[in-house]
C-alpha cells in the first residue's frame, strides 16, 4: 500500500522479535469474530465503537497505528460550528456543528474549553459581489477578503444557530479604537475586530482515549470472552480471508498484529470503514474498491514564543489570509499554535509540514502582527495531517464540504444465504459501510448516526442516547475555577502537591482518582527529566492504556512533544521505566528510543539528540 502520513509513520519501526503478546489483541485473536468491526482508531472510529458497545452490541475495534494518531491528532485543536461554512450553504452542517459543541462543553468539560476568537476586519463592504460566486460555485476566484458587512451578516446568523442550548455568549464588533485598546499589537491599517466564542480541545488524543475505555468499559459484563467491546491499536487489515472464517461457509478479515507480526483472521457481520482519508485503501484491501475520497493536508507549527503569546491577548486571532485562506494563531497554554494549509494531499507521499508552508506561516502572523518577528528558532513542534474529505474534481480545497455520509456496499459472497440472515458465520458477505468525511465537533452525532445504521443492518433497537452522556473523567468535573481549586487541595497528599494533582486533574479529568489511587499502592518518584511525570503513572498508562511504543506517551498520552519538551534524557528515563512494565530487552528499548527520535524528526521537526552509545 502506499506509505501515507499513518502507514509510513509505523514503518518506520521493525518489531523485535520476542516481543510478549498484548491483552487487547490477545481478546481478539482469542474470540475472533463479533456482531460489528470497526477498521480505524480516530475519534469518530472510537466514537462510534463507543456508541454501539453502549447499546449491547458485541463490537470490536482495530487501529493500524496508535489511537488519534492520524487526522485525528492532526487537527486545528478546535470544537467550532464552522462559520465559514455558511458560505459554502451547509446550513445543516453548522447547526449539528454548533449544537455540538454547546454538547461537549457540558459533557467533556476536562478538555473542550470556551475559545474567545478575535477576527481582524481590514474593510466595511469588501467581498459583497464576490460572495454569491462563491456561495454558487464553490470557486474562489480572485481573493478578494471579506469586510466587516458580510462577516456581521455570517455572525448573526452563528448566534441564530447558537440560540438553542446555548453555552457561549454572543459576537459582538468594536471599532479600530477600541480593538487596538484590547489588543493593542493587531496591524494598525484594521478597521473593526468581531469576537465571538467557540470551544478549544487541548487534549484531543486523551479525549479519544477516553470515548474508548468509556466503550469498553460498556462491554464488561456481557458473559463474553473479552467482554462484549474489544479494540486494538497496532492491529492492520490485510485483506479479506475465504480460507479461514469462523467456518467453511465465512468470510473473514486477515488481521495483523504489528508488533509481534502475527497474522489471525476475524469474522464479523457489519464491517464499519472508518479509516479516513486510507477509506478507500481499505475497502480494496477487502475486496469492494470504491472511489469517495479526496482528502486535503492541513499542517500547523507550534511556537515558544512568549512575546507572540501575549500579543494574543488570550484569544484565538481566526482570520482570511491574503490569499483567501482562513487561517488562526491560537494561544494554547504557554504555546502558540499557528495553522492550518488547505492543498490537495499526495497519499503516496508522508503528509508532512513544509519549509513552504512554515513561510506561510510567518507571513500570516505578520499580516495581523507586523510588529512580532518570528522564525524558525520559535518553532517546537510541527504536524500536519490529511482531511478525510470526499473527492472534490475541480472544486478547491477550501471549498470542499466538512460534511459526512455513509456509503453501503458488500463483500464479495462465499456461498448462498437466506434474505436477512446475520448471524455470525452464517455463510453472508460481511456489509461493509464505510464514512466519508466527518469533523471533530460533530464525532458525538456522527457516530449516533453510524450506529443506527449499524444497528438497522444488525435488527437491532438503540437504548441509550449519548447526547447528554458525560464522557470519561468529564463526569463530575468541577463547573467553576473554584471547583477545581477546591478538587486539587481535596486530593492533595505527601507527594502530591497542587503541581502535581493540577496536572493529572488537567491529563485525566476526574479519572485522576483511579490514578492516585494507583500513585497511593506503592512506592513512587518523580522522573529525573521532567516534573509532570513519575515512575508509577507510567506504569499504570502501560497497564491501562495500550501503549505500543515509546512515541505514544511522547505524542497521544501526555502533551510533551508539542511542547517542545522532549530530551535524550527523557527519552532514556521513560524507555527504562516502559521496559520493566512491557518486557522490552535492551535492543528492544534502544529501538523504541530510535523510533521515537525518527517519528519526531520526519514528521514533527523535532530532533533529540539520544544518550545511548
Amino acid at each position: 500500500m502506499p506509505k501515507g502520513a499513518v502507514l509510513g509513520y509505523n514503518s518506520i519501526f521493525s518489531s523485535a522479535e520476542g516481543s510478549p503478546r498484548r491483552n487487547s489483541a490477545s481478546a481478539l485473536r482469542e474470540r475472533p469474530q463479533a456482531r460489528v468491526l470497526i477498521i480505524g482508531g480516530g475519534i469518530n472510529g472510537v466514537a462510534t465503537f463507543r456508541d454501539l458497545a453502549l447499546q449491547g452490541v458485541d463490537v470490536a475495534l482495530v487501529e493500524r497505528g496508535d489511537y488519534c494518531q492520524g487526522a485525528s491528532g492532526a487537527s486545528s485543536h478546535m470544537i467550532h460550528g464552522g462559520i465559514r461554512y455558511l458560505e459554502n450553504g451547509e446550513f445543516r452542517l453548522v447547526k449539528e456543528s454548533v449544537l455540538e459543541r454547546n454538547r461537549l462543553l457540558k459533557i467533556a468539560p476536562h478538555y473542550v474549553k470556551p475559545l474567545q476568537t478575535t477576527i481582524p476586519i481590514f474593510s466595511t463592504f469588501s467581498g459583497i459581489l464576490s460572495a454569491p460566486t462563491r456561495f454558487l460555485t464553490h470557486k474562489q476566484g480572485k481573493p478578494k477578503e471579506r469586510g466587516a458587512f458580510l462577516i456581521k451578516l455570517g455572525l448573526s446568523m452563528y448566534d441564530f444557530f447558537s440560540r438553542d442550548g446555548g453555552s457561549v455568549p454572543r459576537h459582538q464588533f468594536r471599532g479600530r479604537e477600541k480593538a487596538l485598546t484590547e489588543l493593542p499589537r493587531l496591524h494598525p491599517g484594521i478597521k473593526y475586530a468581531a469576537t465571538y466564542f467557540d470551544a478549544s480541545v487541548h487534549n484531543p488524543e486523551r479525549l479519544t482515549l477516553d470515548v474508548l475505555q468509556d466503550g469498553e468499559r460498556a462491554g464488561i459484563g456481557s458473559g463474553l470472552p473479552g467482554g462484549s467491546a474489544r479494540a486494538s491499536n497496532y492491529v492492520f487489515l490485510v485483506s479479506m480471508d475465504h480460507t479461514a472464517g469462523v467456518d467453511a461457509t465465512a468470510d473473514s478479515v486477515l488481521l495483523r498484529d504489528e508488533l509481534t507480526g502475527e497474522e489471525f483472521s476475524f469474522h464479523a457481520d457489519v464491517i464499519v470503514n472508518t479509516t479516513g482519508a486510507w477509506v478507500d485503501l481499505t475497502n480494496k484491501a477487502m475486496g469492494t474498491a470504491s472511489h469517495f475520497m479526496g482528502g486535503t493536508k492541513g499542517s500547523h507549527i507550534v511556537l515558544d514564543h512568549p512575546e507572540l503569546l501575549a500579543a494574543c491577548g488570550g484569544r484565538e486571532i481566526f482570520f482570511e489570509h491574503t490569499d483567501g485562506r482562513i487561517v488562526l494563531i491560537y494561544p494554547m497554554g504557554d504555546r502558540v499554535l499557528v495553522g492550518t494549509t488547505d492543498v490537495d494531499a499526495d497519499m503516496a507521499e508522508d503528509a508532512v509540514c513544509t519549509e513552504a508552508e512554515i513561510d506561510y506561516f510567518f507571513d500570516l502572523v505578520g499580516h495581523v502582527f507586523p510588529s512580532v518577528t518570528v522564525d524558525r528558532s520559535h518553532i517546537v513542534y510541527s504536524f500536519a495531517g490529511v482531511r478525510p474529505l470526499p473527492r472534490h474534481d475541480d472544486t478547491q480545497p477550501g471549498f470542499v464540504s466538512r460534511d459526512y455520509r455513509i456509503e453501503r456496499s458488500e463483500g464479495p459472497a462465499s456461498g448462498p444465504v437466506a434474505a436477512g440472515d446475520l448471524t455470525a458465520g452464517g455463510g453472508k458477505a460481511a456489509v461493509v459501510l464505510s464514512l466519508i468525511g466527518g469533523k471533530w465537533t460533530t464525532f458525538r452525532a456522527l457516530a449516533e448516526h453510524l450506529s443506527n445504521d449499524v444497528l438497522r443492518e444488525l435488527g437491532m433497537e438503540r437504548k441509550v442516547s449519548t447526547a447528554k452522556l458525560a464522557i470519561g473523567g468529564g463526569s463530575g468535573f468541577p463547573d467553576s475555577e473554584e471547583g477545581i481549586q477546591d478538587w486539587v487541595k481535596g486530593h492533595m497528599a505527601p507527594g502530591l502537591g497542587a503541581d502535581r494533582v493540577s496536572g493529572l486533574l488537567t491529563r485525566y479529568g476526574t479519572r485522576a482518582e483511579d490514578v492516585i489511587a494507583y500513585l497511593h499502592a506503592g512506592e513512587d518518584r518523580r522522573l529525573r527529566s521532567t516534573n509532570e511525570l513519575s515512575v508509577r503513572e507510567l506504569e499504570f498508562m502501560a497497564g491501562n492504556e495500550q501503549i505500543g511504543h515509546l512515541v505514544d506517551v511522547l505524542i497521544r498520552r501526555t502533551s510533551l512533544a508539542f511542547r517542545g519538551l522532549v530530551t535524550g534524557e527523557l527519552l532514556n528515563e521513560i524507555a527504562e521505566v516502559l521496559s520493566a512494565q512491557l518486557a522490552w530487552d535492551a535492543a528492544r528499548r534502544d529501538a523504541e528510543i530510535q523510533h521515537a527520535q525518527e517519528v519526531l524528526q520526519r514528521f514533527h521537526g523535532v530532533t533529540v539528540h539520544s544518550l545511548v552509545a
